[in-house]
């Protein structure tokens, strides 16, 4: 059972573990991501559904080779043709996903592989940020009634809103959105992760975040603004891929689960006074600093306020000074309410 909503509902973190283009072209590799995944402490593993030929065309024309960024130079159709996840492999992932306790879902970029998928019980859909503008496969998505997660790099609040609202007209409200920055790697001071909570005001749906960036500092961050759902890639060590270079060994990985999930610990709730192993014990109040005789009036000199917090509170120190002491005081005695004249 995907377990998304459960989470969020009970204000729990989400954990995507990307695999994408990591597997390096091995089967064996995928199958170890998502053990590697399980022990970092990830929700889920996550692929990516498509050939070449469902996200591009094989053209050698200027308009499908990339310029800039870490693929420059190459073309769309090769990229995607060394990067993709062979189909015939994702049954067998989502059965080592179920072996391992976590859940199965995938990108699909096309209706073919939203049919595929189907064919093999996937159980929610991610919608990559690229694809929030193409209508008819999230409205193919949301049809099957399964959870619909879609990324929103570049895109504007109007197109977010249409993205969802798609999703709604196809009977489905089991949708979360994910604050991203379609950068590889993401440069954080461009992340602009404010607007997470403002997502969570405008759509009224789980909010989190697709990042790329190094580190967990983002993710922790997004938390700490409202973000209950994190997906991050995950790599193997050693093995080289197109998104090895923005990925997170399973070592990084389960630091960052551990950071992400101590930080909802610590955010808690709206509290005042002692928590946790707090206590008032070391607290300041007012002991005599030397010998006072009964009759001796109270002085900053025979007087003071120190720890520990047994005595009569500092804010007292004004109606003892000049008074005269009832009692004999020993040095080192907690000043106390029959000290203070109407106590």
């Amino acid at each position: 059972m995907f377990r998304l909503f459960d989470k969020v509902e009970n204000d729990e973190v989400y954990v995507i573990a990307e695999m994408s283009a990591n597997h390096g072209g091995s089967l064996d590799n995928a199958l170890k991501l998502v053990r590697e995944a399980a022990l970092a402490g990830a929700d889920c593993v996550k692929t990516q559904t498509y050939t070449a030929d469902t996200l591009t065309l094989d053209c050698d024309g200027d308009h499908f080779r990339l310029k800039g960024g870490l693929w420059d130079g190459k073309r769309l159709y090769d990229l995607y043709s060394a990067a993709l996840t062979p189909w015939e492999w994702q049954s067998e992932i989502r059965s080592e996903c179920e072996r391992q306790g976590i859940d199965f879902f995938s990108s699909p970029f096309d209706r073919t592989a939203v049919d595929f998928l189907e064919g093999i019980g996937c159980e929610a859909y991610k919608i990559a940020s690229f694809e929030l503008v193409d209508i008819p496969l999230i409205r193919c998505a949301a049809s099957t009634g399964k959870p619909v997660i879609m990324s929103t790099g570049m895109a504007t609040e109007e197109e977010i809103g249409k993205a969802v609202q798609t999703c709604i007209d196809a009977g489905n409200h089991r949708i979360a959105i994910l604050k991203c920055l379609s950068e590889y790697p993401a440069d954080p001071s461009a992340m602009n992760l404010r607007t997470i909570p403002h997502m969570m005001d405008t759509f009224h749906i789980p909010v989190g975040l697709s990042d790329h960036s190094p580190g967990s500092v983002s993710d922790v961050a997004a938390v700490a603004l409202g973000a209950r759902v994190i997906e991050k890639h995950l790599m193997l060590p050693g093995v080289e891929s197109a998104d090895s270079a923005f990925s997170m060994s399973p070592e990084e990985f389960s630091r960052m689960v551990s950071d992400v999930r101590t930080a909802v610990k610590a955010l808690g709730r709206v509290s005042y006074g002692c928590s946790g192993k707090e206590t008032t014990e070391l607290r300041r109040s007012l002991f005599a600093s030397r010998d006072i005789k009964k009759g001796e009036l109270f002085t900053e000199e025979n007087v003071k306020s120190v720890r520990p917090s047994c005595g009569l509170p500092p804010e007292c120190m004004d109606q003892l000074i000049n008074k005269a002491a009832r009692r004999d005081i020993p040095f080192g005695a907690p000043l106390e309410k029959g000290d203070l004249e109407g106590l």
